[in-house]
């Protein structure tokens, strides 16, 4: 917390998939910074005294608390994807951010999402531009 920013990389390597440092934006520090004061243990994140090794059963059962179906920590993922390059953040950085090791992937995944992505296409039928042949 004290850099601003979270390791996902796992120690032991167990997994071939990329992971991200990512920095801790604003809201997600408050929250942090909130457990860290609640906490009785030296982990921010723990539930009955002891450390969360994962998250994954209480992010299930809030999806079922709220009534959701189909939502898993993978669709929150590719939700954060598109909100950052609908939001015009480059390819290149969200690729980073995903722990994807090529940009690519990310660009051939979410490349449609970008704003820019067929304006030069779509500029291109700006019947207000075209030359009427004579």
């Amino acid at each position: 917390m004290e850099r601003g920013v979270i390791n996902l990389r796992l120690p032991d390597a167990r997994t071939r998939k990329g992971r991200s440092i990512v920095p801790i934006n604003r809201g997600l520090m408050v929250a942090l910074q909130t457990a860290r004061e609640a906490a009785v243990t030296d982990h921010v994140v723990e539930y009955g005294g002891t450390r969360v090794a994962s998250i994954r059963k209480g992010f299930e059962v809030a999806v079922t608390r709220a009534g959701f179906e189909d939502v898993t920590l993978h669709t929150i993922r590719h939700s954060a994807a598109v909100e950052m390059v609908s939001s015009g953040i480059p390819i290149e950085q969200v690729a980073q951010y995903l722990g994807h090791s090529n940009p690519s992937i990310t660009f051939s995944t979410y490349g449609r999402f970008a704003p820019e992505h067929l304006q030069q296409a779509a500029d291109v039928l700006d019947f207000v531009r075209l030359k009427v042949a004579r």
